[in-house]
């Protein structure tokens, strides 16, 4: 992935000036910010943001919020000490694209930059040769990662755009929240989160007509979620 921008967010020097020179090795152009004020002045310019969770003033979790309910929607990596499934699926919850622990290992870390950024090309690809998928008066388009109805325009992340796929690939089939955990977010530890059930939320703001009566993304009492044309 040449000449791809990658901003890290991260406040102790030695681990920002080491994640830089390598990310630099690989090719990539990379700026650290170490605060999440300054990340969200700057993280619109870039490509991929590597953001850590404990940031002085504002934390990693409020700034990916923050930076998601301003309409930014560029891949997200979380890069943290904090890597109990809890906290992993907090940041899923809070709009990231992807969760990796420390301490790490570079070459991981790479992968998972690669894999974030091909990821963002793949999802903005439909199966079908138009890249949109309809909804009633809604349209999904997977190459832009939008939901369009009428004159609103609502940005996908791209997990939300993967989630929505997901559902749309296994229409009328009931998808327990495990699996989801599994194949959409590759997270296989047992929790008791609601992560998904937030990121159900948000999708049923964009696409249901009434989101506390869902006619498309339903719920599927002690298993999980349908999708329904």
């Amino acid at each position: 992935m040449p000449d791809k921008r990658i901003l890290v967010v991260e406040d102790e020097t030695h681990i920002a000036d080491g994640l830089r020179f390598n990310l630099e090795a690989e090719g990539y152009r990379a700026t650290v910010a170490e605060t999440g004020e300054a990340a969200l002045e700057l993280a619109r310019q870039f490509d991929l943001v590597i953001l850590d969770v404990m940031l002085p003033g504002m934390d990693g979790f409020r700034v990916l919020e923050s930076l998601r309910e301003q309409g930014c929607f560029i891949p997200v990596l979380m890069l943290t000490a904090r890597g109990r499934s809890e906290d992993v699926l907090k940041g899923f919850a809070a709009g990231a694209d992807d969760y990796l622990p420390k301490p790490f290992d570079l070459s991981i870390l790479i992968a998972r930059i690669n894999g974030l950024l091909r990821r963002a090309a793949w999802t903005r690809q439909s199966a079908s040769t138009d890249g949109e998928f309809a909804i009633g008066d809604r349209v999904i388009d997977f190459r832009t990662m939008e939901v369009r109805h009428g004159e609103s325009l609502f940005p996908l992340t791209l997990m939300e755009a993967n989630l929505l796929r997901y559902l749309i690939a296994h229409e009328g089939e009931a998808i327990s929240r495990s699996r989801l955990l599994e194949d959409v977010w590759e997270v296989r530890e047992d929790t008791d989160t609601r992560a998904i059930d937030n990121f159900i939320v948000r999708l049923r703001r964009y696409l249901e007509d009434e989101p506390s009566q869902p006619r498309h993304l339903l719920t599927v009492r002690g298993v999980g979620y349908r999708f329904v044309r």
